[in-house]
């Protein structure tokens, strides 16, 4: 087994990054958004699209594989 989290581990850090940890991410997004004056809207879609993609890059590595079978599970 490489080393880094378990399947399980995962599992469990994916489920409170996408139920605690995505909604906070939101909420901070819109808040961040509405310090300022509100863009065109084909600006605020691109930026409301850009931060809706950027979230997930530091959490790749905790997706991965996720929605696949345990792999350390005996068959």
């Amino acid at each position: 087994m490489s080393e880094g989290l378990s399947y399980k581990a995962r599992r469990r850090w994916s489920l409170v990054i996408l139920l605690v940890g995505l909604p906070v991410y939101i909420v901070a997004a819109l808040n961040l958004i509405a310090l300022f004056e509100r863009p065109h809207i084909l600006v605020e879609v691109a930026i409301y699209t850009g931060l809706g993609v950027l979230w997930a890059f530091p959490f790749k590595f905790v997706f991965k594989g996720v929605g696949k079978e345990d792999p350390d599970q005996d068959v």
